[in-house]
């Protein structure tokens, strides 16, 4: 047990915008929520406001986004948010949605880190439990995999290999401290292909995405403005600390993924789960 003391924020603050996946208009609050709450989304536009807590056990689909669902409660593409919140060691949170999805902003989870540095972040009287690796645990899928290790800290390694010839390989290896989760990897946004777009809208996904809000490639260039060179591999990352925040406490362990995707992070996430459990 971590003499760490748990936190949330210090006062509600909101945010409207549309979905990337479904597109809805969709109005959020973030409110305070006492020690021991964990993050709990709250669907406000359906009969008596029905929730599902941010836990691995009501995840129901993980492909190209998280989902969780509860009885009438179902939210997804929750992991910018859950990333935004666990990277600036947020414990607590009620999240209050009037739609399916949380707003995509600028694709990144940036926005979110603004709305909770100006909310504020309060302590509680409630010592904050990390969970602490001991042993490896790994997930592989032919060429791709994402493993854990013991480690003093959080550290993620990952590295992002694609044909595109703009892209490549892409490596990036940081410490998941507040000040870096800020600095190298809240800004970096989502990626999206055009060959994939057409398969994606007959799906009902990415109808929100736009060249700002997301990160476009066609077959030889790309199409939106890079924030930086490497901008996949760091959203990669942040990708990881919010399929992470559904174990429900702050990790201690070495990441090390290749070309890991929402479903293998979630794999992994249940190993670490039921080792700590």
């Amino acid at each position: 047990m971590s003499e760490v003391a748990q936190t949330t924020l210090a006062e509600p603050v909101s945010y409207s915008g549309i979905g990337l996946h479904a597109a809805h208009e969709v109005h959020m609050v973030l409110r305070p929520a006492p020690a021991d709450t964990g993050i709990i989304f709250i669907r406000t536009d359906l009969p008596e406001h029905p929730s599902v807590p941010a836990q691995l056990s009501y995840v129901t689909n993980t492909m190209r986004a998280t989902t969780l669902e509860h009885g009438e409660a179902k939210v997804f593409t929750v992991e910018h948010l859950l990333s935004a919140l666990r990277g600036l060691d947020v414990d607590n949170c009620i999240v209050e949605m009037d739609s399916v999805e949380p707003p995509v902003a600028d694709g990144s989870s940036l926005t979110f880190v603004r709305l909770i540095e100006k909310a504020g972040i309060q302590s509680l009287h409630t010592p904050r439990r990390t969970l602490v690796v001991s042993k490896q645990h790994l997930v592989q899928d032919n060429d791709k995999f994402i493993a854990i290790v013991p480690y003093d800290g959080l550290r993620i390694t990952f590295t992002s290999i694609n044909p595109h010839p703009m892209l490549g390989v892409q490596f990036l290896d940081t410490e998941i401290t507040k000040e870096n989760y800020v600095n190298e990897i809240a800004f970096a946004r989502t990626i999206a292909f055009t060959e994939e777009l057409e398969m994606m809208r007959k799906m009902g996904l990415g109808k929100g995405g736009t060249l700002e809000n997301a990160v476009v490639y066609d077959k030889t260039t790309c199409l939106s403005k890079l924030r930086i060179q490497d901008e996949l591999v760091r959203h990669k990352v942040l990708d990881i600390v919010g399929d992470m925040a559904l174990i429900g406490h702050p990790l201690q362990g070495h990441i090390i993924a290749v070309k890991s995707s929402h479903t293998l992070n979630n794999q992994l996430a249940q190993k670490i789960s039921e080792e700590l459990s």
